[in-house]
């Protein structure tokens, strides 16, 4: 089992949009090679991807009992709480730049270091809480770009709500999404309980009716690693198989 892990290997990318160095990760499974075509998931989170959720180990078992296709991993780790929410929070004010170093800087150059899809079905963006958020906000903005959402218990708000009300193509996205029957008093950054589960059910409904390409699930549980990391395994089957 040793020699069928993959790699995962950090490196710095410099971003225009946000005017600052971004560490990633970057995930290649055990029998990488240049000759096969690669479909890419984006982890918000990055770190807390590898590190809590061994999305990693769970992608060479995977591929090791050929469940899923071959996939690249990509990590996009935030640098502190702050940090976090001025990019994934629909209100921070880092929020649009971040999607357009998304779409616009990282895409690029993952499609030119990798034998990538370049398409957006060959595309997945994957996160927890906020950066779930932000992974649905970007591909509705790029659904061209990006044609698969993993999300996992996201911050639901009036904006997420509003862009989906108003999202106009939703063959486009493949949508994979959960969330805990116990997120009623989840504690945010900013220290404030709040309830994920009943806005995520107004949220799965509108999934619904717009006829998105769509899984929905609750889980029992919180909003923690806990319940994320034993999800994954699904979630990449459902999205990869």
């Amino acid at each position: 089992m040793e020699n069928t892990r993959g790699t995962i290997k950090d490196f710095t990318f410099s971003s225009k949009e946000l005017g600052e160095d971004i560490e990633l990760l970057v995930y290649l499974p055990a029998t990488y090679t240049p000759l096969y075509k690669y479909s890419i998931i984006i982890a918000m989170d990055g770190k807390d991807y590898f590190q809590l959720g061994r999305i990693g180990r769970t992608a060479d078992e995977l591929l090791e009992k050929q469940e899923i296709e071959n996939i690249i991993v990509v990590g996009v780790p935030y640098k502190n709480i702050e940090d976090r929410r001025r990019k994934y929070h629909p209100d921070g004010e880092q929020h649009q730049a971040f999607i357009r170093f998304l779409a616009h800087e990282l895409v690029p150059y993952l499609d030119q270091e990798y034998p990538t899809y370049q398409m957006g079905m060959g595309r997945a963006l994957l996160g927890d809480s906020l950066a779930a958020t932000v992974s649905l906000m970007t591909a509705m903005q790029y659904p061209h770009t990006f044609g698969k959402v993993l999300l996992q218990s996201p911050m639901v708000d009036e904006k997420v709500m509003n862009a989906v009300e108003e999202f106009s193509q939703p063959h486009l996205l493949t949508i994979y999404h959960v969330i805990g029957k116990e997120e009623t008093n989840v504690k945010t950054t900013l220290k404030v309980e709040k309830d994920f589960l009943t806005p995520n059910r107004e949220l799965s409904k509108l999934f619904v009716d717009k006829k998105f390409p769509y899984f929905y699930d609750e889980f029992d549980g919180d909003h923690t690693w806990t319940h994320w990391q034993p999800d994954l395994k699904r979630a990449l089957k459902k999205m990869f198989s």
